[in-house]
């Protein structure tokens, strides 16, 4: 229901040529007068000529819904008396607005539209909430990208697992795939950003540009948030406690299904639970049944646990290799970017990231992991203090890259950034040591330089 308001009142001068004549001929001064008002939001004055299109002619323009929903919401606010009347009115403005204008309006945003506000206003049950949401996501999952609803959506179905109306095993099959189109927004995002970032440093965006590079990021954002709600929603439901008893009961039923074993042994991958005997069962079932760059990943995991890092790092190479999904090969490079990084293997782990940021510039964490490095190195990169924690600086750019390409880590990246800056030399330092606007090399593994900071 949220469309382009301000282009409404220009079009609705042609809106009689293009609709015809209504039936009640005070419908057209009507639609004119509420539009008006509503424009400059007096939603109060907007009700009654609204309320009357409503009622005699809702076929006459779709601006009778779009602003619609913004005259009831105020209604609801301002007379708590009759809200439940706005809120009936409401719902059948959601409902009828895609079966009179199915070109403006989908029943996907319908439903979404039709649950937020069951759930904004504490009307009907969880089971009614999650089956519109339901309906709506599995009917155009593509469609389906209002944050605050995907949330919503696994958020019931947690609820209702707590009530003993949904089972664990769908709780975990909708958290693989409401946090997959959650990865699969933030790529798109990602990728558009990515596009716009070089012509911003180099201040050449137009208006036009600017505006969806502001909107590419606030949508980051709002993704980075529920994608951090989710996790904490599904909270100790996936630990090993709960995993591995949950996979040992259906393992029998689902040895021979491939989709499930990735999907089972991912998640006790990603919960280090790599030490239990499930997992070995899972990885050599999975492996035996399809070979594959995720089942040599999973191997990779299992040789590792067993401190065997040499056929570990075997097993990962050769995931990389049978990968032909860039997405997904920069996400298992930036997982051993990770591994090699908690082993110490600095330099190692570099590349990696750098590899996963060559096959997907739109994804942040490498940049992190390589800011970490370069932090986790200052002892290592200079012969005086100053030139030691010059590093800092370095690792403050590279924090900063995160956020700038990668909106679901922005407040991750800034955190990172403020800090490294934080250890970085003071004005005062950069003062008493003269070295003010100079280059400082490093002759380490890390290599390149840094431009001090002039005063």
């Amino acid at each position: 229901m949220k469309k382009k308001i301000s282009i409404l009142v220009g079009v609705l001068g042609i809106a009689f040529v293009t609709f015809g004549q209504a039936q009640n001929p005070e419908c057209p001064q009507n639609l004119s007068i509420f539009a008006q008002h509503a424009k400059v939001k007096n939603y109060e004055a907007a009700y009654e000529p609204w309320k009357m299109v409503y009622e005699n002619c809702p076929k006459l323009h779709y601006a009778t819904f779009v602003y619609g929903e913004l005259i009831l919401k105020n209604k609801i606010k301002s007379d708590p008396a009759n809200k439940d009347t706005y809120i009936k009115m409401l719902a059948d403005v959601y409902k009828k607005g895609p079966e009179y204008f199915p070109k403006k309006f989908t029943v996907t945003n319908a439903n979404i539209d039709a649950a937020l506000l069951m759930n904004d206003q504490k009307l009907g049950s969880d089971e009614e909430i999650f089956n519109l949401l339901d309906k709506a996501y599995k009917e155009d999952r593509d469609g389906f990208k209002n944050p605050k609803a995907l949330y919503l959506y696994f958020s019931t179905l947690v609820d209702l697992n707590a009530a003993g109306k949904k089972d664990l095993q769908e709780v975990f099959d909708t958290y693989d795939d409401v946090t997959g189109k959650i990865a699969e927004e933030n790529q798109e995002l990602g990728e558009t950003i990515v596009k716009y970032v070089p012509k911003e440093d180099a201040g050449t965006l137009t208006s036009k540009e600017t505006k969806i590079l502001a909107a590419a990021r606030q949508n980051g954002e709002n993704y980075e948030k529920i994608s951090g709600s989710v996790d904490a929603k599904l909270g100790k439901l996936a630990d090993c406690d709960n995993l591995i008893p949950l996979y040992q009961k259906n393992f029998e039923a689902h040895k021979t299904d491939a989709a499930w074993l990735k999907s089972a042994a991912g998640r006790m991958d990603d919960k280090g639970c790599t030490g239990d005997p499930m997992f070995v069962k899972l990885v050599e079932a999975l492996d035996k049944l399809e070979p594959s760059a995720q089942s040599k990943y999973f191997l990779g995991s299992l040789y590792e646990e067993q401190g065997n890092s040499s056929k570990a790092s075997d097993f990962f190479k050769q995931s990389i290799s049978l990968e032909k999904d860039p997405i997904k090969k920069a996400k298992k490079l930036t997982n051993m970017s990770s591994k090699a990084a908690k082993r110490g293997q600095k330099s190692t782990s570099r590349t990696y990231a750098q590899q996963a940021l060559d096959l997907n510039p739109a994804n942040g964490t490498p940049y992190l992991i390589i800011a970490s490095l370069y932090a986790n190195s200052a002892n290592d990169c200079g012969s005086t203090t100053f030139e030691k924690r010059a590093i800092y600086w370095k690792a403050a750019d590279m924090a900063r890259k995160a956020g700038q390409v990668d909106p679901s880590l922005k407040s991750k990246s800034a955190q990172a950034a403020s800090s490294y800056a934080g250890r970085a030399p003071s004005k005062q330092d950069i003062f008493s040591s003269g070295m003010a606007g100079k280059t400082i090399q490093f002759n380490c593994w890390v290599g390149g330089s840094v431009k001090v900071p002039s005063l």
